[in-house]
């Protein structure tokens, strides 16, 4: 550090690119800021193959993703500048290709050439990978000055499943501060006034288990007729361009076989935080009815937390350890009858209802950005203040929300 400034780089996909990790970044970087703002932030920008897209000022440095020269030659860069540690956020469709059933790991060459410390955060800890893919999170470990997971479930299974001597440390996904009110005033707003508000958010695809979800609320109607279900988001730009939206026409046409085109409503577009904030205060009960279980980690589940809100979720790794003693309801997946019931448990009962309001509000306030700004900046810190070469202690997890 020169003059006491510490200087981040941060290495991801970057908004305005449509990506939860590009949002998750931005949402960081700007909380690292925000706990000291004499910190010097800078980006390396992981763009698709043949995107043109103009950056922030924060970005310095482009990466063409499943280029592996591009990545080695993005870390020289980083080498040469100033930036005193790298802030690194993988998920495996950035930082590696598919190549007939063998993936190609693009993250470790990046991490070989560079020689600044480096925080790497692993947005995805599968419980049974395959033997490559295991192999790649025990060399990027290895190469990484510390490890980040989101959740204790994933600290577990790098020890356990992948070999794992060092700790990582668990910071919990981040999510804006939210004050939990304003549900009638927002339901006005948003043209929904007098509805039962049933909610799911974010990037649609097949994954997400939504026509479960749709095929639960005729059940759900014959008690609580007022009820709407929102599905809030775009398609997922990558199926997108494969499919186009099938997926969605597939839901629609569900939707109107089954009569329920005034029960069930797509909001099809990208929202602003401000707006996705909204819709969680509108809502009187979210739900995530994802069919991966292997899913570690969920950034609309964190929002959710934070906001406060009654939630109905499948038994996917984060949701089992997020909404553990009660702060949630789960359910098996594709189980519209066990969603069902889930949904007329809470609205059938206000107490049950503003008990898990209370509890998931309780264990989300402190994942609010503010709050991880400071531990990312305390951990950075941390790094730097140990020389490179020093042996590694095992690092004790300091999350604030105890879960287990």
């Amino acid at each position: 550090m020169q003059n006491g400034l510490m200087r981040i780089a941060f290495v991801a996909s970057a908004v305005p690119r449509r990506c939860g990790i590009a949002t998750f970044t931005a949402d960081l970087l700007a909380a690292v800021k925000a706990a000291d703002p004499a910190v010097r932030c800078v980006a390396a920008a992981i763009d698709e193959p043949n995107a043109a897209r103009a950056y922030g000022p924060d970005v310095r440095w482009r990466i063409r993703q499943g280029d592996v020269e591009s990545y080695r030659g993005a870390a020289r860069a980083i080498n040469e500048s100033s930036v005193d540690a790298v802030n690194l956020q993988h998920e495996f469709g950035l930082y590696g290709v598919w190549r007939d059933g063998i993936y190609e790991d693009h993250c470790v060459p990046f991490l070989e050439a560079l020689n600044k410390p480096v925080i790497t955060t692993l947005h995805t800890v599968l419980p049974q990978p395959e033997p490559q893919i295991r192999e790649t999170v025990r060399r990027i470990a290895e190469h990484s000055t510390r490890v980040v997971v989101m959740a204790e479930t994933a600290a577990r299974l790098l020890a356990d499943v992948y070999g794992i001597s060092q700790r990582p440390v668990v910071i919990q996904h981040g999510m804006p501060a939210i004050v939990p009110r304003g549900r009638h005033r927002l339901k006005r707003q948003l043209g929904v006034e007098g509805r039962t508000i049933v909610s799911t958010f974010g990037l649609v695809d097949p994954r997400k288990g939504l026509e479960y979800m749709i095929g639960a609320m005729p059940e759900i109607l014959g008690r609580h007729p007022n009820t709407l279900y929102l599905i809030v988001g775009q398609t997922h730009p990558e199926l997108l361009k494969k499919a186009g939206e099938q997926y969605r026409n597939e839901l629609v046409g569900k939707i109107e076989s089954s009569g329920m085109s005034d029960h069930v409503r797509f909001v099809n577009q990208y929202l602003t935080q401000r707006e996705i904030v909204d819709y969680l205060l509108a809502t009187d009960v979210y739900v995530t009815p994802y069919l991966d279980l292997n899913q570690i980690t969920s950034g609309t589940l964190a929002y959710a937390l934070g906001a406060g809100k009654a939630i109905v979720s499948t038994r996917y790794l984060h949701a089992a350890e997020a909404l553990a003693d009660g702060r949630g309801l789960l359910v098996d997946v594709r189980d519209p009858a066990g969603l069902a019931r889930a949904v007329l448990a809470i609205l059938d009962d206000s107490s049950l209802k503003a008990e898990l309001e209370r509890r998931a509000y309780e264990y989300g306030k402190e994942m609010a950005w503010p709050n991880v700004g400071r531990r990312v900046l305390a951990l950075t810190r941390d790094v730097l203040e140990k020389p490179v070469s020093a042996p590694e202690e095992p690092v004790e997890t300091e999350s604030p929300v105890h879960s287990t």
